[in-house]
């Protein structure tokens, strides 16, 4: 056997290997961390929508007279367990029937604290208070987002 019949990969190819993989698994690190984030922020919006819908829905069946408000109120549900639990059906004979508006409450995926209950993720607007200082009263208006991280559109989480 002679030295140029010799096969293998010099040190060099080798480096040069191992420098373009590690290229490459840097160019790969960013686009995965921007999936998961633009996974979560979809889930997001799913949540908000989903609860959202619910309210609506509560104040709906309100305002259609299945569910007895008293006066002065705004029509809107105490808690959020509200919509899980459901309301008798004023409408229904004798209220025998209970209307439930969500099958359960979706969990904010911007929360961080996995021993949090789902409805406990969520920062709470009751009806009276202003959209600009969102803050909890008599009623659940709206839901908002306890993160205080900026969404990729450069919205914060909490204004979506």
């Amino acid at each position: 056997m002679t030295a140029g019949s010799a096969r293998g990969f010099t040190l060099i190819e080798l480096m040069m290997t191992v420098a373009l993989v590690a290229l490459l698994s840097t160019m790969v690190l960013p686009l995965t961390e921007l999936t998961v984030q633009r996974s979560r922020e979809q889930e997001l919006r799913a949540a908000l929508r989903e609860i959202r819908m619910g309210l609506d829905e509560y104040k709906k069946a309100v305002d259609d007279k299945h569910i007895i408000a008293k006066a002065g109120e705004s029509g809107y549900p105490e808690s959020l367990d509200v919509l899980v639990d459901g309301v008798d059906d004023a409408a229904s004979a004798e209220g025998s029937q209970r209307i439930r508006f969500l099958r359960r409450i979706p969990r904010d995926p911007m929360a961080t604290d996995d021993n949090q209950s789902a409805a406990d993720t969520w920062g709470l607007r009751s009806y009276k208070s202003d959209a600009d200082s969102p803050s909890s009263g008599d009623d659940v208006y709206d839901v908002y987002s306890l993160s205080d991280k900026t969404g990729l559109n450069g919205v914060p989480y909490a204004q979506w």
